[in-house]
């Protein structure tokens, strides 16, 4: 019920407004509510709580990047969240250049596709490192070789892989790349009128610098949209503890290829006999035919092993363990 006024208070009013001093549109809009245009061409469909989940989950996967990609670039890499938002899919597929390189990622076990889109200045960067070149860019942008979309295949294999230890607190996934596009007519995995999240990330190979884009539809997460909040990815994150880690570390360390060598025996010999060896000639060593001998693990004495076969191939029988400090 609304308030009533005395008669005192409305000839106080009346006589307000043949004065002047209260504006009658001041009067009408002082209850007037504040209406936001709805646009049903764009529909809200991710929160800010939503992009900050991701943002936060592409933190995550930036910082394996800058471990990881090192490896096969042999180059200082930095990678950094710059920005997340929302568009419908045409305004992103509208904005790439020609060529482009485009990862059509299947997001299984999710229902859906993801694009990862990096930079064409990046990927001339990375052919160039893989070849042997210092990792500079090209001049002027030109369609990809066959080859050298061979070689950007086979890193974003690598960059797709590395997503899903970030993912690991919303979904286990295991992300598939179907193809790679250079062209963004050929990666229409969605409706045009369908909204996505982009997250955008900087990448800086050595002195060269672009943007990865990971394009994300809300048809591929939806059935993960609940989880996408940070207070969820908080709590399923502490839920893993210490141990669990420990036991991811040790698994991946026990994948690690390491050389071993066992030394029948060492000699010097001139440079002469050297290049005068033939078929059947005879090297005496300075260990004895029942002397054991010394494995190598990488650089560092750890077993000694007798000779012999083992299903007609030459192999060793370690004898004893050489612990740290033992000669």
């Amino acid at each position: 019920m609304g308030e009533v006024l005395s008669q005192s208070e409305i000839d106080n009013l009346l006589a307000a407004l043949s004065s002047g001093e209260l504006d009658t549109d001041e009067l009408n809009g002082a209850d007037d509510k504040q209406i936001k245009d709805y646009d049903f061409k764009r529909p809200t469909k991710f929160s800010k709580e939503h992009l900050r989940t991701l943002e936060i989950i592409y933190e995550h996967y930036g910082r394996l990047l800058s471990t990881s990609m090192p490896v096969y670039l042999r180059k200082n890499i930095q990678v950094s969240v710059t920005s997340s938002e929302t568009v419908i899919f045409s305004e992103f597929s509208n904005s790439l250049s020609n060529p482009v390189i485009l990862g059509v990622v299947n997001f299984h076990p999710l229902g859906g596709m993801i694009l990862i889109e990096l930079a064409s200045q990046l990927g001339f960067a990375m052919i160039d490192r893989m070849l042997g070149g210092a990792g500079d860019p090209l001049e002027k942008s030109r369609e990809f070789t066959e080859i050298e979309m061979t070689i950007i295949e086979k890193m974003m294999v690598v960059c797709m892989q590395l997503m899903r230890e970030p993912w690991k607190n919303v979904v286990d996934i295991n992300p598939m790349m179907e193809r790679i596009e250079t062209n963004s007519q050929f990666a229409q995995i969605i409706a045009p009128s369908d909204m996505i999240a982009i997250v955008t990330l900087n990448m800086k190979i050595g002195e060269v610098e672009g943007f990865m884009n990971v394009c994300l539809p809300f048809f591929t997460l939806e059935s993960v949209m609940d989880k996408l909040n940070t207070k969820y990815w908080y709590a399923n994150l502490q839920e893993q503890g210490d141990e669990d880690f420990e036991e991811y570390i040790e698994a991946l360390i026990k994948r690690v290829d390491v050389p071993v060598k066992a030394v029948l025996g060492k000699t010097s010999i001139s440079v002469t006999d050297f290049v005068n060896l033939q078929v059947g000639d005879i090297i005496r060593l300075d260990t004895e035919v029942e002397q054991d001998l010394t494995v190598y693990v990488g650089n560092i004495r750890k077993f000694t092993a007798l000779p012999g076969t083992s299903r007609d191939k030459n192999a060793v029988r370690v004898t004893s363990v050489i612990r740290e400090g033992e000669e």
